[in-house]
Formats: C-alpha cells, sequence, structure tokens
C-alpha cells in the first residue's frame, strides 16, 4: 500500500482539491482491502490503512454505508467500460472472451461476492445497473450470432462465471490471478462445447435477494 505522500496529486487541481482527491483514491484503494478481507471492518480500519485521518474519511463519506456503496458503484462503472469496450469488436466471440478475461484481470466482482446485502443500494446506481444488464444482453446476443456460445447460456450466465473466478483466493495475488485465469479458461471452454448443460439457466431477479440487507452487516463502529 503506498504512503500517502508516495501518491501523486492530481495535475490540474488546486492544493487542496489535489489534496481531497488524492485522499479519495487512497480511501477507497484501501476500503477495498480492508472490506474484501472483512465485510464488517470498522470504518476506522480503512482510515488507518489509507494513512488518512477519521475526521477527513468522514468529510468524504459520512458513514460506512455510503462508503460501501461508492465502491461497489465503482466496481460497477467498471465493468460497464469494459462491456462497452468488448462491444466494439466486430468478432461477437472474441468479444465476450476478452471481456471476461479483463473483468477478471479487474477483480471486479469479488466486490459482488463480498459486500452484497452490506448496503442499500440507492437510486443514483440505478442508470448503471440497467445500463450492465443491457450489456450483458448484448455481448450474450451478439455470442450467440457468432456461433460459438452454447443456445442456452444467458446474460445471467455470465455473473456466475465471473463470481467463480473471484471466489478462488490464494495467500500470493500472483497466484490467486493465474488459477483464476485457469479457471476461466476451462468455463470459456464451456460455454462453447456441444452438449445440454444440467438444469434451467439463470432466471431474472434470482439473485437480487443478495442485496438485502444484511442484520448489522452495514454497522459504522
Amino acid at each position: 500500500m503506498p504512503k500517502t505522500s508516495e501518491v501523486p496529486a492530481r495535475k490540474g487541481l488546486p492544493g487542496r482539491k489535489a489534496q481531497a482527491a488524492r485522499n479519495d483514491g487512497l480511501i477507497l484503494e484501501a476500503a477495498r482491502a480492508v472490506f474484501l478481507a472483512d465485510a464488517n471492518a470498522p470504518i476506522a480500519a480503512v482510515a488507518e490503512r489509507a494513512g488518512v485521518g477519521i475526521s477527513a474519511l468522514y468529510r468524504r463519506y459520512p458513514s460506512k454505508e455510503v462508503l460501501l456503496r461508492t465502491l461497489c458503484h465503482e466496481g460497477l462503472r467498471r465493468y460497464n467500460a469494459e462491456a462497452d469496450a468488448a462491444l466494439e469488436d466486430s468478432d461477437g466471440w472474441r468479444g465476450l472472451v476478452g471481456f471476461l478475461e479483463r473483468v477478471v484481470d479487474a477483480d471486479v466482482h469479488s466486490l459482488t461476492v463480498h459486500l452484497a446485502g452490506t448496503f442499500t443500494p440507492d437510486e443514483a446506481m440505478l442508470p448503471d445497473v440497467v445500463h450492465a444488464d443491457e450489456v450483458n444482453e448484448e455481448l450474450i446476443r451478439r455470442a450467440h450470432a457468432s456461433g460459438r456460445l452454447r443456445a442456452e447460456v444467458n446474460p445471467l450466465d455470465l455473473g456466475l462465471i465471473l463470481e467463480a473466478c473471484a471466489a478462488i483466493t490464494m495467500p500470493d495475488q500472483a497466484r490467486t490471478a493465474q488459477l483464476r485465469r485457469r479457471t476461466l479458461a476451462l468455463l470459456i471452454a464451456g460455454l462453447a462445447a456441444d452438449g445440454e448443460l444440467p438444469g434451467p439457466p439463470p432466471q431474472p431477479g434470482e439473485f437480487a435477494w443478495r442485496w438485502q440487507p444484511r442484520v448489522d452487516a452495514a454497522r459504522s463502529r
């Protein structure tokens, strides 16, 4: 984790705003590390890891719930950006595969695995949630049109694939990344394989229950 003095301020911003932007980056980076390790960790642990005062953290994020929501919203935006980039590829199958690889490398779905239910999503996230649904559908449609994706695969299968990869963790980060990519390669091979899959595909709304707040999970301590 870089020290505060080692994180450059954003160019073009005056002193105080540059410092605030730098602190914000440190806080979000620290929050990701802290809450992926323990979703019930106190917000003070984030300030300590970021190397900022608790008052500076609370000025930007008045509660743990706001911080968790911001963290997941940033992950959702990264997901959408990668999906949008994949849709620029003229080859639907190649676009889908590249998208899955980049999202696994970015470790976006660890946030879903660890933080679902620890905060209440707000309306500000809704446009990005809707966009994610739309790009998922288009990625699957284009991959089907390429003739290389199983006919029974639907957009919700993407989330399960990405969560399966995110669930792989090792003490060594490099080994974690290696095993996640290996597992993804096996799952991608399954997407393209012949044969019938067991059971019906995921259904719309089937996983919405996870985002209902868990009792005591989002307390500020």
